[in-house]
């Protein structure tokens, strides 16, 4: 993917997960809670869910804009294809 593409994507995706820390009340009241969180994390282990799932796509949007993913998905193509 060109550097065209790839950097606002990365920025897009880094502005979602950030968002997702910042606005945990409100994916809160959107999807509810999560039962694994709460029964794993103990009370309020949905906010700390949802505050890892977003600081997770932050980086995710950082790998994106740095090409670094496309590295991490030949990795994991290689293994699977044992090629």
């Amino acid at each position: 993917m060109s550097s065209f593409y790839r950097i606002p994507l990365g920025l897009i995706v880094m502005v979602v997960g950030f968002l997702m820390v910042k606005k945990t009340e409100t994916l809160l009241e959107w999807f509810g809670e999560v039962q694994f969180a709460e029964d794993k994390f103990g009370p309020g282990g949905t906010r700390f869910f949802y505050k890892l799932l977003g600081v997770g796509v932050t980086f995710l949007g950082i790998f994106i804009a740095t090409n670094v993913i496309s590295d991490v998905l030949t990795s994991v193509a290689k293994l699977l294809t044992h090629t």
